[in-house]
């Protein structure tokens, strides 16, 4: 295969990867706490011999996740919350302790406070925060401190990996990261709000549209490149 072969079908691949990057955001844009994600395309410069012209290929491997604030909604819930600015609730998971922005827990059966996924949420001290089962009233501060029925409990945790760039998504809300993390110097919770995806279905679809076009646009220069190449064959055999 030539150099220009080689370019479309990195580029092909990139394109692909973003839409399958685009469809999962559509997919989620009703999903509480989703990120949107997305792309970093690179390019890759080599040089050839002195009487050509370099080889630029592009790569798009590397997701980023867009951490935009998403919309605020309120739902009335006592186990409703949702974060204003930086941070992330730290809940405990068989495969280590993980970050998210979906703030919808509930007690279970232990009177620990959970995902519905069953994972405990961690405190700013990392440990599980216990309700009672007889508390008549549950109230959380702004900077995350728990009471029930006028009395302090815990402090619902707010953390920030140590390095943004090391978070790795599972399951579309869940982040975990081999770095560590850190406590948000000033949280901000409401109690009673959930957070909505910020993801925007409209410019998505129309980004959908696009790559869609482009890589429409590669496989119709990729087949041409083809017949030309199979062309100059037929008449060198001649």
């Amino acid at each position: 295969m030539d150099n220009a072969g080689y370019t479309v079908l990195t580029r092909l691949s990139g394109l692909k990867h973003e839409l399958q990057a685009i469809a999962n955001n559509v997919a989620n844009a009703s999903t509480t706490g989703f990120r949107k994600e997305g792309l970093i395309f690179s390019e890759h410069i080599t040089r050839l011999d002195s009487d050509d012209p370099s080889l630029s290929m592009a790569n798009a491997n590397v997701r980023l996740t867009n951490n935009a604030q998403g919309p605020v909604t309120p739902t009335g819930g006592t186990f409703d919350f949702a974060i204003e600015g930086d941070g992330f609730f730290l809940i405990e998971t068989p495969d280590g302790d993980a970050l998210t922005r979906a703030g919808t827990f509930t007690p279970n059966d232990q009177g620990e406070l959970t995902t519905h996924d069953g994972y405990r949420v961690l405190d700013n001290g990392g440990a599980a925060i216990f309700i009672p089962p007889d508390a008549k009233s549950i109230a959380v501060a702004s900077d995350g401190t728990l009471s029930a029925d006028g009395e302090n409990l815990a402090q619902i945790g707010l953390f920030m990996p140590t390095d943004p760039t090391s978070l790795s998504r599972q399951d579309g809300v869940r982040f975990y990261t081999e770095a560590g993390v850190g406590p948000v110097e000033e949280p901000v919770i409401l109690q009673g709000y959930v957070e909505n995806s910020n993801v925007n279905p409209i410019a998505e679809i129309t980004r959908m549209i696009e790559v869609q076009n482009a890589y429409t646009l590669g496989q119709k220069f990729s087949q041409q490149e083809d017949e030309r190449i199979r062309s100059v064959i037929s008449t060198l055999g001649r």
